[in-house]
């Protein structure tokens, strides 16, 4: 007889998944604190190496053995070198005042095989997939050794591409930080998440997880209603003590002078939503959309105003529902999340 496969709901008490954020934001204190009040934690493997994201899984498995870890898929951009000279170039004079240099526009993996390999070698309970979806080899070797799989989509036609999956998450429009599309261009459709729910579950039986903007139960509630397994929440955590976010970025959330969410290329070459600030505004018509290359352009950049506390030169990555962030510990958040109609 076959074995019976566990899903995701087998792995949580609460629909609540706090989201995969890159950049130390999203670390084992937050993972570990968000699956011990019974939702499911994510690690972010985005921007650091194997060795350093293995280092994290043995943290937060001090604390849990419950908890995902997410991969950027790589490739998918033809970088022009001459608009990245060009954008380089444009930043000199704000790293000056910062105290540092551009970084150099460099391509990369994000260490692909190595994390691949790694975990495979040491499995862990999920492992989701953001900017594409890896082949079936990948996917399978996964499930093979009891992984549970879970590949970001942000169109039906994405979802239809899943050659495999436990679960896809439906990232709508309203969701802070890169929108996790295959192709990364912001002249695909752009769906909320309520009609991309809707939309994805006529497309295929795979359960589904709802991302984007979801700030209150009663938004919980109406994913869960639309046919989502879980609701994904990042922003709503951001402001938690357990949160790696820097003060000047979990201050901006809740500043007056930040009171509107843009898509932008500025900081990292790829569409993402954050808080309207000087830098996405003075920069990012001029932006090239080539992924990792500006990343690494402006990185110095971004953590130069970080330590400054300089918010105006920061990423400050969030969803529409940022308002409704709460100075709160995470299991309080997570509390509040928990579906409440209206």
């Amino acid at each position: 007889m076959g074995e019976v496969r566990r899903d995701l709901r087998d792995l949580m008490r609460h629909p609540i998944i706090a989201a995969p954020m890159a950049g130390g934001v999203g670390g084992p204190a937050l993972a570990a604190a968000v699956s011990r009040a019974g939702g499911l934690g994510f690690l972010a493997g985005g921007y650091q190496g194997a060795a350093r994201l293995r280092a994290e899984i043995t943290e937060v498995r001090a604390a849990t053995d419950t908890f995902g870890v997410n991969l950027f898929v790589p490739g998918g951009f033809a970088a022009d070198p001459a608009a990245l000279k060009a954008y380089r170039e444009r930043l000199v004079p704000e790293a000056e005042r910062l105290g540092v240099e551009p970084g150099e526009p460099e391509g990369g993996d994000d260490d692909w095989d190595a994390k691949i390999a790694d975990l495979l070698a040491d499995p862990v309970p999920v492992v989701s997939f953001t900017f594409g979806c890896p082949s079936r080899e990948v996917i399978e070797a996964f499930r093979e050794r009891g992984t549970l799989v879970v590949v970001t989509v942000t169109t039906p036609e994405e979802a239809r591409a899943v050659p495999a999956a436990d679960a896809l998450c439906v990232q709508g429009s309203e969701a802070g930080g890169h929108r996790g599309s295959f192709a990364g261009e912001e002249d695909l459709p752009a769906y909320g998440v309520r009609e991309l729910v809707t939309a994805v579950r006529h497309a295929t039986d795979i359960p589904l997880v709802a991302a984007g903007g979801l700030a209150t139960g009663a938004d919980v509630a109406e994913v869960l209603a639309r046919g989502a397994i879980a609701a994904q929440a990042g922003t709503a955590f951001l402001r938690t003590p357990e949160s790696g976010a820097p003060p000047a970025y979990k201050a901006a959330l809740a500043d007056a002078r930040f009171a509107t969410t843009a898509i932008t290329r500025a900081f990292t070459g790829r569409p993402a939503r954050g808080l309207v600030n000087r830098f996405m505004s003075e920069h990012g018509p001029h932006a090239p959309a080539a992924y990792p290359h500006v990343h690494h352009i402006t990185a110095p950049l971004r953590r130069a105003a970080a330590r400054r506390g300089e918010a105006d030169v920061m990423a400050l990555w969030a969803g529409k529902g940022h308002r409704l962030a709460a100075e709160l510990p995470a299991a309080q958040v997570l509390e509040g999340l928990l579906p409440r109609p209206q």
